[in-house]
């Protein structure tokens, strides 16, 4: 599972409810740079993509993981309306997300 954030309490809260889950967490990733590279290099079965880093976007993160087949969610604090029209209707969690919202996320875009 990578995860992609810049907010390292938002990362490790990320990282604390999948190691729950005994997921196994490639990264946090805290750039696009870093996103890339480990989209790139590493054996990612499903992806959480902040979709604001630090004042770029994660949607080149998003193209590279798609074209690899690997099944991704966005995270925003501003919802699926912030997501532009080719990635309009692709998972996404809101900030705040709960654990739950982030288990369920997860297990549907998995079994999808």
């Amino acid at each position: 599972m990578l995860i992609v954030e810049d907010e390292a309490l938002i990362a490790m809260l990320f990282e604390d409810i999948l190691e729950d889950s005994s997921c196994q967490i490639v990264g946090p990733a805290m750039n696009v740079r870093q996103a890339i590279e480990l989209a790139t290099a590493a054996e990612i079965d499903v992806a959480v993509l902040d979709v604001n880093l630090n004042g770029e976007s994660s949607f080149p993160v998003a193209a590279l993981l798609a074209g690899r087949g690997v099944p991704l969610v966005f995270s925003s604090g501003y919802g699926s309306q912030g997501l532009p029209a080719e990635w309009q209707g692709r998972p996404t969690l809101p900030k705040p997300f709960t654990s739950d919202e982030v288990l369920d996320t997860l297990a549907r875009i998995v079994a999808a």
